[in-house]
């Protein structure tokens, strides 16, 4: 089974990583550090074992790549108005693409602008980073669910799955709107109070305060998930993810990284789309949608 990697950053390059390490075939899509990865391989640093990919197979243009069967797809989500031109070339009438991101509605809007193709969600479960050309960071984790949103050969999602296993990487296929709502649990307020209150993940749980206020803003999530009709989430999912992050690797999230090199941030599908999509079902999260009013105005006014 043929894999094409779009983002090849601390997550597209992990997780493509691991498959090639493991023997599958893999294509990478490079831009900047094309010319880099082409002479010098990809390397992947992991607390779980590192790892080198000495000739991978990599692109500069989707037009240079092979049709595939699976479409992994790392970007970050302020890019995905360029998927519909980036995947037409990589897909055939049975490929599946799985959006490895962080948010809320990513799957319905990519299904809007190509009706037909197979969609599954990919919830990443890791702390990870690519700072340097050809060179991906695993700091801790690296677990990854599958949810099938809208494909229907059920054994195909499966064999992903599967091929992800014999990876070495904890997988597991679940239900999809409950795994979406339960990565934002961790994600909204973990992504923005890092940096609006510019530090990371265990000091804002070394504090009292902002300890109860990310238990606030989880509940807030909880409590939309819970509107929506979602199962299987709840306070005890809330007291999991704070201990969890206890023992964490002390970490930027994405969204601090994107902020601190001068990025954009995230912010409509990490908060004002399931901020919505919230309001228009009769619940509000009040705590989330100040820090996304924060978020707004450090993407304008920061950095000048």
């Amino acid at each position: 089974m043929q894999y094409g990697i779009i983002g090849t950053g601390a997550i597209g390059g992990y997780y493509g990583g691991k498959l090639a390490h493991a023997g599958k075939d893999v294509h990478f899509l490079l831009h900047r550090d094309y010319e880099f990865v082409k002479q010098h391989g990809f390397q992947v640093d992991s607390c779980d074992g590192s790892f080198h990919l000495d000739n991978p197979y990599v692109y500069p243009s989707v037009d240079d790549m092979p049709k595939c069967d699976v479409v992994l797809v790392g970007l970050k989500s302020v890019n995905n108005h360029l998927l519909p031109e980036l995947l037409k070339p990589l897909l055939h009438d049975r490929s599946l693409v799985v959006l490895i991101q962080n948010g809320i509605g990513l799957e319905e809007d990519l299904q809007k602008q190509m009706p037909g193709v197979a969609i599954a969600a990919g919830l990443a479960f890791i702390c990870s980073a690519k700072t340097q050309p050809g060179r991906v960071d695993h700091q801790c984790y690296g677990s990854i669910n599958i949810g099938n949103y809208s494909c229907k050969d059920e054994r195909l999602v499966q064999q992903v799955v599967d091929d992800f296993i014999e990876a070495g990487v904890e997988t597991h296929l679940v239900e999809y709107e409950e795994a979406r709502w339960k990565k934002a649990v961790w994600n909204m307020p973990f992504n923005g109070m890092t940096v609006a209150l510019n530090t990371q993940t265990n000091l804002l749980l070394d504090f009292p305060e902002t300890e109860q206020l990310i238990f606030e803003q989880m509940m807030e999530v909880i409590g939309a998930a819970q509107h929506l009709g979602v199962h299987n989430i709840d306070v005890e999912f809330a007291h999991k993810m704070i201990a969890t992050t206890k023992v964490m690797t002390p970490y930027s999230p994405s969204m601090k990284l994107d902020y601190d090199f001068h990025r954009p941030m995230e912010i409509y599908y990490l908060y004002s789309r399931p901020i919505e999509v919230a309001r228009k079902a009769g619940f509000h999260m009040p705590k989330l949608e100040m820090l996304e009013a924060q978020l707004k105005f450090l993407q304008v006014h920061s950095h000048k």
